[in-house]
């Protein structure tokens, strides 16, 4: 299902959680569905449990999937185009944070984006 590169700029947790995101996108993976435990996923990958565990959790802050104590974690119902968007803003704020975009110039560029005193009701 899922494919990871250990050798990836991303992080092995952001990795599985863009797939899991892209997956519910295209339609491969719907709302209701099962999603693999942690302990299976993490062994199919062969990677740390820990990693998976990460990943759901911060998928289920977003919304994006809901999990049910000892049954394991599910496709969320959720509008996912909302989620994507944010997934992939807070991605891009995090890339441009690392090469030295400092916060007020991160505003200044969102104000000038959304109309300048407009911003705040767009």
């Amino acid at each position: 299902m899922l494919l990871i590169s250990l050798n990836g700029k991303d992080s092995i947790f952001e990795q599985i959680k863009m797939q899991i995101v892209k997956f519910i996108e295209i339609g491969a993976l719907k709302p209701g569905e099962k999603l693999p435990s942690v302990r299976m996923l993490a062994q199919d990958l062969g990677i740390n449990p820990n990693t998976v565990a990460r990943a759901y959790s911060e998928l289920e802050a977003e919304g994006v999937i809901y999990t049910m104590n000892k049954k394991g974690a599910y496709v969320s119902d959720k509008k996912m185009t909302d989620t994507i968007v944010l997934i992939s803003a807070r991605k891009a704020i995090a890339s441009l944070k690392a090469e030295g975009l400092k916060y007020q110039d991160l505003l200044k560029i969102a104000e000038e984006t959304y109309g300048g005193n407009n911003a705040r009701s767009s």
